[in-house]
């Protein structure tokens, strides 16, 4: 019934879309982004398809829609599946679908941005992207950084003792409730669009964010302390649907190949210059920055997530250990 919803308001606008417009593109193509407009990755979007239209002269044009407008991001994963909308950025959320993804927002493993950039270039990258398209349907076009996620919260959070009777919100990630509950916190799935109510109305006193998301969520209203947890160093892939790129001809799919690549450099950029900013803002929004004990953290942790792998995925788990020490 909900895809049925969905697609009902594409239909509508696609006929809003036909009226006003004298020629139609070869390729429309659609975008459900769980971020707002303001983002880094919406921005990239939308030079992307600045990118696409004028490479291919109007033949592919590409429409995106921030704030899960079209849908939340694991309905729009399988709304790109059933080929009712085309792209969304999505990463850790397809471990649902293949265990190899847990990797991408796996807590503890790495350490830092370059880890993530080394592994992304390396074997375990080559398979997550190749099991991406097999398993799932989803082809990846790039990757865009989300920086390290920190756990937010109206009490400060310095040790794992602090976490007992705090109830955080967390995507819907096994790993995550593995990792948090093993911590020594009550976790509780709620969708990205319904946080900041969330916490509003008290259903969840914390949740955890890159710092980007914090801000674009304007959790400084509803919460008081980002503690600097680090537990993920994260990243996202846009993506299209294996299906809809197979229907492109091969000129078509080498410019949208090129301009992605071009997004992902693109979005760098724009990341790199936002980090430093975003912290600002938030301490001037009211928000104070607590340094943990993340050594504790990780003691805490340990191989909670290591023993709900399966032997495949442990060996992988054990070569990127072995890479990063």
């Amino acid at each position: 019934m909900r895809l049925s919803v969905h697609l009902l308001m594409l239909l509508t606008l696609t006929g809003l879309l036909s009226c006003s417009s004298p020629t139609r593109p070869e390729f429309l193509l659609r975008a459900s982004l769980l971020v707002a407009e303001d983002h880094t990755w919406f921005r990239a979007f939308q030079h992307f398809g600045e990118l696409l239209d004028e490479r291919s002269e109007g033949r592919i044009q590409l429409q995106t829609y921030p704030s899960e407008q079209l849908a939340k991001e694991i309905e729009a994963i399988r709304m790109i599946q059933a080929g009712v909308i085309d792209m969304t950025t999505t990463s850790a959320l397809l471990s649902n679908w293949t265990e190899i993804m847990t990797f991408c927002e796996m807590p503890f493993l790495m350490d830092s941005m370059e880890e993530v950039d080394a592994m992304l270039t390396g074997p375990v990258g080559e398979r997550i992207r190749a099991e991406m398209v097999t398993k799932t349907g989803l082809r990846p076009v790039g990757y865009f950084q989300a920086g390290p996620r920190h756990l937010t919260s109206n009490r400060p959070v310095r040790h794992p003792d602090d976490l007992q009777g705090l109830v955080i919100r967390i995507p819907s990630v096994p790993a995550f409730v593995t990792a948090w509950d093993a911590l020594g916190a009550k976790t509780t799935p709620i969708a990205f669009s319904e946080v900041f109510t969330s916490l509003q109305q008290g259903v969840i006193n914390a949740q955890e964010n890159p710092l980007p998301l914090t801000k674009m969520l304007a959790l400084y209203e509803v919460q008081e302390y980002v503690n600097l947890t680090s537990h993920v160093f994260g990243w996202t892939y846009p993506v299209i649907g294996e299906k809809q790129f197979n229907r492109m001809p091969a000129d078509l799919q080498e410019i949208f190949l090129d301009c992605a690549r071009e997004m992902q450099a693109f979005e760098r950029r724009l990341f790199l210059e936002n980090d430093a900013k975003t912290r600002a803002a938030l301490e001037a929004s009211g928000m104070t920055f607590v340094e943990v004990d993340r050594e504790a953290f990780k003691k805490k942790h340990g191989n909670a997530i290591y023993h709900t792998l399966s032997p495949d995925m442990q060996a992988v788990y054990r070569s990127l250990k072995d890479t990063v020490q």
